[in-house]
């Protein structure tokens, strides 16, 4: 991590954006404090002031006289003081409080400075004009309230300096995880361009927005590391498979350029190589489709069919086939109909695939059941053989294109069926499940309800 990084880092831009936000605050209240306590030691102040000149007026010159002689024996402070001055300024009688130099109003409270032991000391006062011409002056002096003011102002200033200092260095410790934290991330995505698709992107287990993001990023690895084994084996599975009906064309192609066979032996050979073509070209159709299906694109023309009714032209147009093979081919639960959006020849397709599979690995004498069906759980059909089954290790394996069991590998079929009939199902929203028929498999297409 580099420290020059840090500023560049949404969370630090973050962390700073609200520590100024939030220090522009605390200023702006420390200001709004600070007028109000003023405005409320002054109004404080001025209650004591015209409280004092109310209760002094009642008194007559001489009386005020002897009250503040008095008062000046018992507190001589220049705290709170009160004096009566002539009209030239000198002190009468009362607390040894210097007149002030200016009285900007009579009976209206001012602030003054007076020059005490060699400084300049602060008070606020009230001053009186008496019969006798003389002015009564009380006073209260600021010394106080400036230290207060001072230290409201201090523990501001710390406050801030302590807010500041805590808020960079929250945004330094939340830079420096984000800047970690991206550079995990940023090293898990090289190794990943680099080629290794089995890593994924690192979590905190905080489940914050970020651990989000990087669990709908490591699902997406996930599909695409799936995906990439899956063409992987696609293409292993093409090049084993083909590769024997392409030896078969070839070795048959070169016998008849050797031996230069009669016109009869060369026909069957062309018609030998005609056939293991067209093959080969099924398979490839067969692939075309599925990436057809998987595309999604023909969903836009889905209209409501009746499974049923497919259903029941699947097993009309396999029945032939069935009695061929002496097997015994029956439909039973028939619902009048089975209604939904979907491709009338794709899930014709996808049933016929079904009963092509049961009717070639049951053996002669068996019985494939199709089975229409209604149920809480969904609508959709069954299909139920006699033979061999499949594992149930390998039944999600079968799903895959070109995989084919081992009891099956004697079997005529390219891998595809099942592919096909997985794909259609997905494109219309249906469930595709395997599982026992004791003995045989059962393979149900069901459409669940909707929520």
């Amino acid at each position: 991590m580099r420290l020059r990084e840090l500023p560049r880092t949404t969370s630090f831009r973050l962390a700073l954006f609200f520590l100024l936000l939030f220090g522009g605050a605390s200023v702006t209240l420390f200001g709004v404090l600070y007028v109000q306590m003023q405005g409320f030691l002054v109004a404080r102040t001025d209650e004591w002031l015209l409280r004092e000149r109310v209760d002094l007026s009642r008194f007559s010159p001489e009386e005020l006289r002897t009250r503040l002689q008095a008062r000046a024996l018992v507190d001589p402070s220049l705290e709170r003081a009160m004096a009566i001055f002539d009209p030239a300024g000198r002190r009468l009688d009362g607390t040894a409080l210097p007149a002030p130099a200016t009285i900007p109003a009579w009976d209206t409270p001012f602030d003054f400075a007076v020059a005490l032991n060699g400084k300049r000391e602060q008070y606020r006062g009230i001053a009186r004009r008496l019969e006798t011409g003389d002015t009564l002056l009380i006073a209260q002096g600021l010394h106080e309230t400036d230290e207060f003011n001072e230290a409201l102002v201090r523990a501001m200033l710390i406050g801030g300096i302590l807010t500041v200092v805590l808020g960079l260095g929250g945004a330094v410790f939340v830079g420096v995880g984000a800047v970690r934290r991206l550079d995990a991330v940023t090293l898990a995505i090289r190794k990943i361009v680099a080629g290794d698709l089995s890593n994924r992107l690192p979590t905190r287990g905080t489940s914050d927005d970020v651990d989000r993001l990087v669990h709908v990023v490591n699902g997406m690895l996930e599909e695409i590391d799936r995906l990439m084994r899956e063409v992987k084996g696609v293409c292993d599975n093409i090049a084993h498979d083909l590769r024997t009906p392409l030896t078969r064309l070839l070795g048959g192609l070169e016998r008849v350029r050797r031996h230069d066979p009669p016109k009869e032996a060369y026909g069957l050979a062309v018609d030998d190589a005609i056939t293991e073509t067209k093959g080969i070209l099924k398979t490839f159709a067969a692939l075309l489709r599925i990436s057809e299906v998987e595309d999604g694109a023909r969903r836009s023309g889905f209209v409501s069919v009746d499974l049923a009714a497919i259903v029941q032209d699947a097993v009309d147009f396999y029945e032939p086939l069935a009695d061929e093979k002496q097997l015994a081919l029956s439909l039973s639960g028939q619902p009048v109909s089975l209604p939904l959006m979907g491709d009338a020849s794709l899930l014709f397709e996808a049933v016929g695939n079904l009963l092509d599979n049961a009717i070639k690995f049951t053996p002669p004498g068996g019985h494939v059941r199709v089975e229409l069906f209604v149920s809480a759980a969904g609508r959709g059909v069954s299909v139920a053989d006699d033979g061999p089954g499949i594992p149930p290790a390998e039944r999600e394996a079968v799903l895959r294109r070109f995989y084919r069991t081992e009891k099956s590998r004697s079997t005529p079929g390219s891998g595809l069926g099942l592919s096909l009939v997985a794909g259609i199902a997905g494109l219309h929203g249906m469930a595709l499940t395997l599982a026992d028929n004791d003995p045989g498999c059962r393979i149900t297409l069901a459409k669940m309800p909707d929520a």
